[in-house]
């Protein structure tokens, strides 16, 4: 479902930014973009409105692995009031900071079915966002000798890839119903 006024959820989303730059002391500068145009393969994340940072206090937005960025996404998804299901539809980003970290899932996700396929064995992410999860679920969907699932709770969820017909040892396979 899209966010039922874009321009007034980005209006919002401006008032915040400017205060939180302001007061906070942070030589940042963003821009707003409302129905930003994607890359055509790019079916992991569609934001109906994108925020994008620069300047010279970028690097502080990116610390920690972008941990400032992410909280002030959460705390604008916040104010939206936007259900968790729909988070994937405002995105911020500093320096091409979320184009680079979904290139690094990527290719998380192809070292760790290589490692699955060779010893047979699931392989265990450590805890990610459920953003990041869904893009490690996305990047391995076509694998037909594979198969992922989200374990955990809380800040402990995280992915794990098995292979397709993977049974943990000394439990039995599902039963079917005739």
């Amino acid at each position: 479902m899209p966010i039922p006024d874009k321009l007034a959820a980005a209006n919002k989303i401006n008032e915040f930014l400017q205060t939180v730059v302001t007061h906070g002391g942070l030589r940042l500068k963003y821009r707003i973009v409302v129905d930003p145009p994607l890359p055509e393969n790019r079916d992991w994340e569609k934001p109906e409105i994108l925020v994008d940072f620069a300047g010279p206090d970028s690097a502080l937005l990116l610390d920690r692995g972008g941990e400032l960025l992410r909280a002030l996404e959460l705390l604008a998804l916040e104010m939206l009031r936007l259900p968790s299901g729909e988070h994937e539809k405002v995105s911020f980003d500093c320096q091409n900071h979320r184009s680079l970290r979904i290139q690094e899932l990527h290719m998380a996700a192809n070292v760790a079915a290589e490692k699955v396929r060779q010893t047979g064995t699931p392989y265990h992410f450590t805890p990610m966002s459920s953003r990041e999860r869904r893009i490690v679920h996305l990047a391995l969907r076509n694998e037909a000798d594979l198969h992922t699932e989200s374990e955990g709770e809380g800040m402990r969820r995280h992915l794990v890839v098995y292979p397709k017909d993977y049974r943990p040892a000394g439990k039995p396979a599902p039963r079917t119903l005739p």
